[in-house]
């Protein structure tokens, strides 16, 4: 069977409904709750409201309440409660004052009837009606705007027109959007708050354009056949975020009236456009006024006078029982709309006899001072009482202070705080007067401002802050807009006692500007400013000198892959073709020439796209003239056009092509051979192409490699000579990457890395080095360092405590950077601990000493390893460990020390990170051991005599001090204790008495002595073993009478080696034989037993009770008792009535507690009430009932509560309620928890036993 679906249940029985407030008045919204113990939550736009000087919250049972103090328009917005699943929102209004009194007058006239209303013109009830045309304008032609204009977002505001009845006319409203972060919400209204939106249809259209080249939105209402009751003050609003504006105008509707007659009750009538009674909406601006006649025109109505009847005086003046009838007499047909402007009605304030002088409205009060309260009252001889809350206020403590001096009344509120803030008022037999206490806090002030900050882009950004109060709310903004956690957690806020901290993760270019940080005192600013990161050139273009027809190659390498760039020719942009081609491949840019000619030769230049530089490079044409020579010119090497050395260095970059292209001469034309090493070079490896051309030599080697570097000679040959030169070819490359980097050591939140420099720096210097660092379990690398970093020893710094890291190297010289090295070692950045407190030497002896300590304070992210204990020799700097490895004790015993000498200790704590700072003794310590006099420490339940029945176990322990170790001695009323019977163990610090099974003869006195040569100290331990008692002795009866029977007995011989408690009589009937008790507990040996039945044979006997228990046998009557008839005639005696009720009073109220946290605390108060009061306890006006954290106990009145473990969170107001069918009584306390102070360690030898 399916599980029937649950309905949803509010859990409010009393909703807050939207409310209308004047300008710089308080508002209160209300709700009720169904359980009493519920939490509620007030919220506005979705934002939790707290107390303060703004807000008001309180609580009291099922009701709450939400005060707001001193309206602005910006307080008109949408509010909320909550209580578990339920949420009711609502609205506050606020009207200026300028809107109040213009209503009030607009109310006060007569206006014109309306008819046929369409639902997008149909007035509210409390809207303004549309003014007669008589009524002239204001000075501009325009009523006045009721709302401040905040920021000026209209660019064109909607301006007052004028229409006849069935004519149409447009509103239009244009906003900027260029300076809005989102699209703008506006509203149409007419009057004061009727929302056209929902009233769109026939009559009314809403309609919205936006211009994108513009940014211009456009915002038009069209009304379509307008009627007479269209016309009246119209309002647009507009809203972005926290921008807003707004704007009135007016329509008035033109239509001519014939005169007629006018009744009254005509304007009561609901206006329908369907012919049907209850159709269409109530005009209620026309209710409840005098009848009169319009002013004269040709557009007027004359109404027909009816006999002038003010239906407010008759209503003022009548009980509200007689509201329904008047109405009806009336023709009134909506009730609460006159009720509501009924409750409007201002009454005369009644002059009080009791008060000659009141409190005034409210007061205010700073926080932590004090504010006095007086009245003056007409008779000097009465007391009154003061309330707070509609409780009444205890003098208790010095908080309150009451006076009376003659006429006058003050009540004092010592160090004011926030708890404070409330109502309070001062009740005088019947009557009373209120005012309102307001705690006004101190403003939080900035103690250390932001600082200006210049990050690089990616970078983390920390702005903090130090305010005057921990614990304070404060703002954050960027640039005027108001900073909040958004799903990318772009920003993080974070709260450390009076510092506060915004960071920024990663940042953009976009986060550069204003950060602004507010509090109620005072507000500090910085600037932010993100710089893109530096672009580096690892190979710059490079001259080139080409021939005709050969190719030209430009290129260069940055850090950047994907920065493009643009090549120009003497500063025009250069196009790809057939010749050219521009290529991008990774870092590497290439400009390549192919067939150079010489209009070719000029400046080329690449710039990044991005960044403020250029690489330049020249390419030189180069034409070589050979002057005319004999037939027989011996060959000759032309190295050198310029006249330089024949002996050069090329260099050219692994990877690249290597092209010798030497000019040579002779005639004939010489044959060439290229050497390297002494061995010649051929064609044969597929990268190695010679070509002899007309006066050139060429060698081509694609790819160079590491190993194509050396001197290359060439040697031209020819019938006339030969000619010889060589050519040094070096071949640089990127550095190999250097070894896998060492952590050397770690904190807690930075670590120190080193590596070994590459084996091979490919031919060019180490310029510097690049380090990257990522978490173990994620894939993206970080850059540590964007310029290269000439040391091998690097300290990284800012990151996270406990989480585990890689790091890694790249090598960089002037060709680039290498790839890069193994991964680190994983590591876990954690910090030391602080070093062990409260080091002292718990005992020593002579050749042993015994230490104890305390925990660190601070252990960080890393587990707790463990603790070295050291020692060394006074004067001596040689610490000696005490134990092989670590101990996870706090405590320990180093032995085997030689006597007499003086040794300095020191504990360390260990982790991870390796050992903190030690703690050591204040001063050497001398190993001998120091002679303690004897003292025991007799428990507190020994000091009185101990009680234990028969058959049960007896443990003692009794400890006690001295050195050297005591003699122990045990002796019973005098002589030395029997093994056989008591058990008896000693150690160094306690003995133990041990009674496996005890028995009468082992109660009496036991004596301990403890001695340490000539001096010694003593104990007695007093012990009583008790048992049953015996039966009663000799049960008689003394006399019997009517339904009574006297009894007398004598006491036990054995009271069970402990006083008789009491006596058990019990009766019984001898036909049946079942006994029954008649009393118990019965403390005297004689007594009468009554209420027997006459004809009936009874038999009695006695029980003697003591702690034990009652005796096994009893003792009972040797014969039976007959209970003899009479002939009387018994008429039981008639009584009134009592009523024993009483209302709850507290005969002992709270007292105010100081209590400190982590120790139980208890409130105790007394009650008396019949029948028996059901009592509730609060913390702060709120239920604890359920809490498991308190536990009540009520005992004979006595009422207890129980508060496990205080914190300082539990300090507070404690109120106890007792209530009862007669009535109810409230009783409470403040309780402060104060923090632990940590108490020094008292001295080995002067504990209190």
């Amino acid at each position: 069977m399916p599980e029937p679906v649950k309905k949803t249940i509010s859990a409010f029985t009393k909703k807050p409904k939207t409310q209308e407030a004047e300008e710089g008045s308080s508002v209160i919204f209300e709700a009720e709750t169904e359980k009493s113990n519920a939490k509620v939550k007030w919220q506005c736009n979705t934002k939790d409201l707290v107390g303060s000087s703004k807000y008001e919250i309180s609580a009291n049972g099922s009701k709450h309440s939400l005060t707001i103090k001193a309206l602005t328009p910006e307080d008109a917005n949408t509010y909320a409660v909550i209580a578990g699943s339920s949420k009711v929102k609502f609205e506050l209004k606020v009207l200026s004052k300028k809107e109040t009194s213009a209503t009030a007058s607009e109310e006060s006239s007569v206006t014109q009837e309306q008819q046929n209303a369409p639902p997008a013109a149909a007035p509210r009830e409390d809207e303004a009606t549309a003014p007669t045309h008589d009524v002239p304008p204001s000075e501009d032609g325009q009523p006045p705007d009721t709302r401040q204009d905040l920021t000026g977002l209209f660019t064109e505001k909607p301006q007052s027109a004028e229409v006849t009845v069935g004519g149409n006319i447009t509103f239009v409203a244009k906003v900027n959007a260029e300076s809005l972060l989102k699209k703008p919400t506006i509203k149409w209204f007419k009057g004061k708050w009727m929302d056209l939106a929902s009233k769109s249809g026939k009559h009314l259209q809403l309609k919205e354009f936006y211009d994108r080249t513009t940014k211009v939105y456009t915002f038009e209402m069209h009304i379509m056949e307008a009627k007479a009751n269209f016309a009246g003050a119209y309002r647009c609003e507009v809203l972005s975020r926290d921008k807003f504006d707004s704007c009135n105008f007016q329509l008035t509707v033109h239509e001519a009236f014939t005169a007629e007659g006018f009744d009254i009750r005509a304007a009561f009538r609901r206006t329908s456009t369907e012919g049907k009674e209850d159709s269409g909406e109530l005009d209620f601006s026309t209710l409840l006024k005098k009848s009169s006649f319009l002013k004269s025109s040709n557009r007027a109505v004359q109404m027909s006078a009816e006999p002038d009847v003010d239906v407010w005086d008759i209503l003022s003046h009548a009980p509200a029982s007689e509201y329904e009838k008047i109405a009806f007499q009336h023709g009134i047909t909506d009730l609460r709309g006159m009720l509501k402007r009924l409750k409007k009605m201002k009454k005369e304030e009644k002059k009080s006899a009791a008060f000659l002088k009141k409190l005034d409205p409210a007061y205010q009060v700073t926080k932590g001072h004090k504010i006095k309260f007086a009245v003056e009252v007409a008779n000097p001889d009465v007391d009154v009482k003061w309330m707070k809350n509609g409780q009444e206020i205890q003098p208790t403590g010095s908080k309150y202070i009451f006076e009376s001096v003659g006429n006058m009344r003050y009540l004092t509120i010592n160090h004011c705080s926030l708890a404070d803030d409330a109502a309070y008022c001062c009740v005088l037999g019947e009557e009373k007067c209120t005012t309102e206490l307001f705690v006004k806090e101190p403003p939080v002030v900035i103690v250390k401002n932001l600082d200006d900050q210049m990050v690089m882009k990616g970078e983390r950004v920390e702005f903090q802050c130090e305010v005057s109060e921990e614990g304070a709310n404060v703002k954050w903004e960027k640039d005027g807009v108001e900073l909040t956690r958004d799903e990318s957690f772009k920003y993080r806020f974070k709260k450390d006692g009076c510092k506060h901290i915004l960071i920024i993760n990663e940042a953009a270019k976009e986060d550069c500007g204003h950060y602004k940080v507010k509090t109620n005192g005072g507000e500090s600013v910085a600037e932010l400013m993100v710089q893109e990161k530096e672009l580096e050139v690892y190979q710059s273009i490079a001259d080139l000198t080409v021939k005709a027809k050969d190719q030209a190659v430009f290129k260069c390498e940055v850090s950047d892959e994907n920065v493009r760039g643009t090549w120009y020719k003497n500063g025009v942009e250069v196009k790809p073709d057939a010749r050219i081609n521009i290529t991008h491949i990774g870092r590497i840019h290439k400009l390549t020439i192919d067939n150079v000619k010489p209009d070719d030769e000029a400046d080329y230049t690449f710039e990044p796209d991005g960044y403020a530089f250029n690489l330049s490079a020249k390419l030189n044409f180069m034409e070589v003239k050979i002057d005319f020579v004999p037939r027989q010119d011996p060959p000759k090497i032309h190295l050198d056009c310029k006249g330089h050395t024949a002996e050069s260095t090329i260099v050219v970059v692994a990877g690249n092509k290597l092209r010798l292209d030497v000019p040579i001469t002779g005639d004939p034309a010489p044959t060439v051979i290229w050497t390297k090493g002494g061995k010649v070079i051929t064609e044969g490896d597929g990268r190695v192409q010679v070509e002899t051309t007309k006066g050139h030599c060429i060698f081509t080697l694609e790819g160079a490699e590491r190993q194509d570097e050396g001197i290359y000679s060439v040697v031209v040959r020819n019938p006339a000579g030969e000619d010889t030169a060589d050519i040094n070819v070096k071949v640089v490359d990127v550095p190999d990457p250097p070894q896998a980097p060492r952590i050397l050591s770690v904190g807690e939140d930075s670590c120190v890395v080193q590596w070994d420099p590459p084996l091979f720096d490919g031919g060019q210097p180490i310029t510097g080095y690049v380090l990257e660092r990522k978490k173990k379990k994620s894939y993206r690398w970080m850059r540590l360092n964007f310029d290269p970093y000439t040391e091998t020893t690097y300290e990284a710094k800012r990151m996270i405590e406990g989480v585990e890291y890689e790091m890694r190297v790249y090598a960089v010289n002037g060709i680039g950077m290498s790839r890069h090295s193994p991964a680190s070692q994983p590591f876990v950045p954690v910090a030391p601990t602080s070093e062990p407190i409260g080091l002292c030497v718990d005992d020593i002896s002579d050749t042993s000493i015994t230490l104890k300590w305390k925990a660190p304070e601070r252990i960080g992210s890393a587990d707790l390893e463990g603790y070295g204990v050291e020692y060394c020799k006074e004067g001596s700097d040689e610490w000696i460990p005490a134990i092989q490895g670590l101990t996870e004790r706090t405590s320990l015993t180093i032995r085997e020390l030689t006597t007499g000498e003086k040794l300095q200790f020191r504990v360390r704590a260990f982790n991870m990170a390796g050992p903190s700072a030690p703690a050591c003794l204040a001063q050497p310590v001398t190993i001998r051991e120091i002679m303690q006099r004897p003292k025991i420490c007799l428990p507190r339940n020994l000091r009185q005599t101990l009680i234990k029945k028969v058959g049960d176990t007896v443990n003692l322990v009794i400890p006690f001090q001295g050195k050297p170790r005591p003699k122990v001695t045990w002796s019973k009323d005098g002589q030395l204790l029997n093994s056989a019977l008591v058990s008896v163990r000693n150690s160094d610090t306690d003995t133990i008495l041990f009674i496996r099974k005890s028995e009468r003869k082992h109660s009496g006195q036991y004596d301990l002595h403890v001695q340490i040569e000539n001096v010694e100290d003593k104990a007695k331990v007093t012990l009583q073993i008790v048992d049953v008692p015996g039966a009663p002795e000799v049960l008689k009866v003394l006399d019997v009478w009517g339904f009574n029977v006297a009894l007398d007995w004598k006491p036990p011989r054995d009271d069970g080696n402990c006083e008789i408690a009491g006596y058990r009589i019990q009766k019984a009937d001898k036909k049946t034989m079942e006994w029954f008790t008649v009393f118990d507990q019965y403390r005297r040996t004689n007594c009468v037993v009554s209420d027997l039945i006459m004809g009936n044979e009874y038999l009695f006997r006695v029980f003697a009770i003591n702690l034990v228990g009652h005796s096994p046998e009893a003792c009972n009557t040797k014969d039976s008792i007959y209970i003899q008839k009479t002939g009387m005639d018994w008429k039981p005696a008639t009584y009134k009535e009592l009523d024993f009720s009483q209302a709850p009073k507290f005969t002992h109220p709270l007292v105010n507690r100081s209590v400190i946290a982590g120790y139980n605390a208890t409130l105790s108060c007394s009650v008396s009430g019949v029948p028996k009061p059901r009592v509730t306890w609060y913390k702060n006006k709120m239920d604890i009932t359920h809490e498991a954290k308190y536990r009540m106990l009520s005992k004979h009145g006595v009422l207890t509560l129980e508060i496990r473990k205080p914190c300082p969170f539990d300090g507070g107001v404690y109120m106890c309620k007792a209530v009862n069918d007669s009535g109810e009584d409230v009783v409470e306390c403040k309780l402060e928890v104060r923090p632990q102070i940590a108490k020094e360690e008292k001295k080995a030898g002067g504990s209190v036993c």
